[in-house]
């Protein structure tokens, strides 16, 4: 059995899944009645245009996590990376940290560099990777990502960008020149110029729409330049 399906990481999972059910319910349901049959990640960036710091605090209370679906493929791309070194664009409270996490620390250890807007939202993260007994390997650091990323992450064998959707591209390009070769780069709901880039081999990528969770627009890419 591994780190993911054991105590005390598999407890805090259920609970953080189950929180997050309740916590983003009335949201979804609200974008669901505003946006009807319209694109939620177009009216996002619209959004985001405007003010994305406004937006996010708006959504300080929300978990907007990712699915236990790709929480475990998290799981299963750092354990086939066999990746010792791995950065997190957009934290919340933790749900895809700690499926990270849990992988490094099953491939024998490693560092998880996160980044969380909200300073609340990254007090609750470490103390649910505290909790899952993993926070001695992840470093939340607080602020934009423009600006918390700017050093400090060492070579990086994966990414997560599962942030604010139009700062995708600034973050992996600000990141490409600690890639890896072969470094995996996912993003969560990716759209427009980002899929543009990672798309274009000339850009020293190879990438492809992942087929589960349709309509989502996650991306798997790798560094191969």
């Amino acid at each position: 059995m591994d780190t993911l399906d054991s105590a005390p990481v598999a407890g805090v999972l259920t609970r953080l899944f189950d929180e997050a059910a309740t916590a983003d319910g009335a949201l979804m349901a609200q974008i669901v009645d505003e946006w009807g049959d319209g694109d939620p990640v177009a009216e996002m960036l619209a959004r985001e245009a405007a003010d994305y710091r406004g937006l996010y605090h708006e959504f300080a209370d929300n978990y907007l996590n990712v699915s236990a679906e790709f929480g475990q493929f998290l799981y299963i791309c750092v354990r086939a990376r066999q990746a010792k070194n791995v950065v997190e664009f957009g934290t919340s409270f933790g749900v895809s940290t700690i499926h990270l996490a849990a992988a490094l620390r099953d491939n024998g250890g490693g560092h998880l560099v996160g980044t969380e807007l909200e300073s609340t939202k990254a007090r609750r993260a470490n103390e649910n990777l505290a909790a899952a007994g993993l926070a001695d390997i992840v470093d939340v650091r607080v602020g934009d990502a423009l600006e918390t990323l700017r050093g400090g992450v060492g070579d990086v064998d994966l990414v997560l960008l599962d942030g604010a959707f139009s700062l995708y591209l600034p973050v992996l390009q600000l990141l490409e020149p600690r890639l890896r070769p072969g470094a995996l780069v996912l993003g969560e709901n990716a759209s427009g110029d980002y899929l543009s880039y990672v798309r274009d081999p000339a850009n020293g990528y190879r990438s492809v729409p992942l087929p589960f969770e349709p309509g989502r627009g996650n991306e798997l890419s790798v560094r191969t330049a």
